[in-house]
């Protein structure tokens, strides 16, 4: 089905979000929408759902049209559109059956009885459809994270075959490790492959390079590139996001192993950690690739001193280090956790006072708190877009969120700086000024130790790549061997 938007229009209040913003699908396609944070592409998927009206435009689905000022989200689902968001929407304490029939309705027979054999049957053959190996009785919350996503869009299009129906993914793989979102991925693209239409957006470059067809690129409202039946490099895009050419980043040069080790990890025990040695240096970028479950966030939260080890050795430029996050920190030990919301930043606070938390202590003068006049400094250092150091975080986009909570732990100038998950969910502009600003660090003779499913950002960041494996280090990898597809065999045991 063909899905067209004309001259899409958008204010809130002085910002104008769209501004004669357009794009095209065509049928059994997947089209990729793209731009970073404050492009529109959110305002123009928020208007095709309904839960934003446009000012002005057109919107065109299949042989039906509306002005955008008139659309709603009635209208585009009795028009096919179908959605899965990033929340799925499913119970995990409920079946997959369940899940489904709250969706779509109960079968019921005599007195109202639910004919649970005729749900079951219906829900078995979408099951097999769309190759969710699962029985319908399963409970959602034992399926496999690529199950569920595939489970939501099996859902929202149970009520046809999808051939007419438009599925529109927003950011699919973002909670998802490299694994489970190659299975996802590839099921989409057999989906699309036999009449399927789908719209994706997504951060993850190489992802969606691997499966979509077409491209559409918005920056400040507008359409800037519309590639159909292409083939763009990641830098070609990302050059249609900035309005710029791509700054090439030279990976860091390997490292010739006589600097000072940082990082000493000796027989570490403790949780899922089975006896972990591990050594950083300074100036290197060591990434830690393992599976969940693995051991590998809590490898960074034993080091960091959140958990206690039940046997082992930590050492920090060969002193051993003394438990508790104060000790750590006052080491020199900078941690930036996984959930930055819940355990990283201050959400109720302004950048300037998030910026601000790591240093108090320096700004506490006779007995009173002084103003942090470095902030607007450490807001241009690392490229964080906000209208100033006094706007409230939960204001920026994720990207922004997250080069704020690095900035706060690297003005302290660490000594290790722990990473877990550094770029999940932020747009790609925001992943490279965080990578350079890792990157800069290392420089300085910082031991970086950095955690991430993501294994194409572990082999363009690190210097080398140990593997984690039910809570063991089974192997490093660097040079020639450092790629997606060797770290991928290695995690999932294909490899020794």
């Amino acid at each position: 089905m063909t899905v067209r938007l004309e001259n899409l229009s958008k204010t809130f209040g002085a910002t104008r979000a769209l501004d004669g913003a357009g794009l095209e699908l065509r049928p059994g396609t997947v089209h990729a929408l793209l731009g970073g944070n404050g492009s529109g592409k959110s305002t123009a998927i928020k208007i095709l759902a309904g839960a934003y009206q446009a000012d002005g435009g057109t919107i065109h689905i299949g042989a039906q049209s509306w002005p955008a000022a008139g659309y709603d989200a009635k209208a585009g689902w009795s028009a096919g559109l179908r959605f899965v968001h990033q929340d799925l929407g499913l119970f995990d304490e409920l079946s997959i059956a369940e899940n489904f029939a709250l969706d779509h309705g109960w079968p019921r027979g005599r007195g109202g009885r639910i004919k649970w054999g005729e749900l079951r049957q219906r829900v078995a053959q979408l099951l097999a459809v769309y190759g969710i190996s699962a029985d319908p009785s399963t409970v959602v919350g034992r399926l496999r994270p690529a199950q569920r996503t595939m489970l939501a869009i099996a859902r929202a299009v149970q009520d046809h075959d999808g051939a007419d129906r438009v599925l529109i993914l927003d950011e699919p793989t973002a909670a998802l490790p490299q694994h489970e979102s190659e299975i996802l991925l590839q099921a989409v693209r057999r989906r699309a492959d036999q009449g399927q239409t789908v719209l994706i957006v997504s951060h993850r470059m190489q992802e969606v390079l691997s499966i979509c067809d077409d491209f559409t690129v918005f920056r400040d409202g507008r359409t800037v590139a519309n590639l159909v039946a292409a083939e763009p490099t990641e830098d070609e895009l990302i050059s249609h996001m900035t309005g710029a050419p791509v700054t090439v980043h030279e990976p860091a040069p390997a490292r010739a192993g006589d600097t000072e080790p940082i990082l000493e990890v000796q027989g570490l025990t403790g949780g899922p950690l089975d006896g972990v040695d591990l050594t950083v240096r300074a100036g290197e970028i060591v990434g830690v690739a393992g599976l969940v479950g693995s051991g590998r966030t809590s490898l960074l939260k034993t080091v960091f001193g959140e958990h206690a080890p039940a046997t082992g050795t930590i050492a920090l430029s060969g002193v051993p280090a003394a438990a508790g996050i104060p000790n750590r920190m006052a080491a020199g030990v900078a941690y930036l956790p996984e959930d930055r919301l819940g355990e990283a930043a201050l959400n109720d606070l302004t950048v300037r006072e998030n910026l601000s938390a790591a240093v108090l202590p320096r700004l506490w003068r006779r007995g009173r708190m002084a103003p942090d006049t470095e902030a607007e400094n450490l807001v241009s250092t690392y490229r964080v877009r906000t209208p100033s150091a006094d706007a409230a975080f939960l204001s920026l986009s994720g990207g922004n969120q997250q080069k704020v909570v690095l900035a706060r732990w690297l003005r302290r100038d660490p000594r290790l700086l722990l990473l877990d998950e550094p770029t999940q969910g932020v747009d790609i502009m925001s992943r490279r000024d965080i990578y350079a600003a890792i990157r800069q660090a290392s420089a300085r003779g910082c031991a970086v130790l950095v955690v991430s499913s993501d294994f194409v950002e572990l082999t363009e960041l690190c210097d080398r790549v140990t593997v984690l494996r039910r809570g063991r280090i089974v192997t490093d990898v660097s040079g020639d061997a450092l790629t997606a597809d060797h770290l991928t065999a290695l995690t999932q045991g294909v490899l020794r």
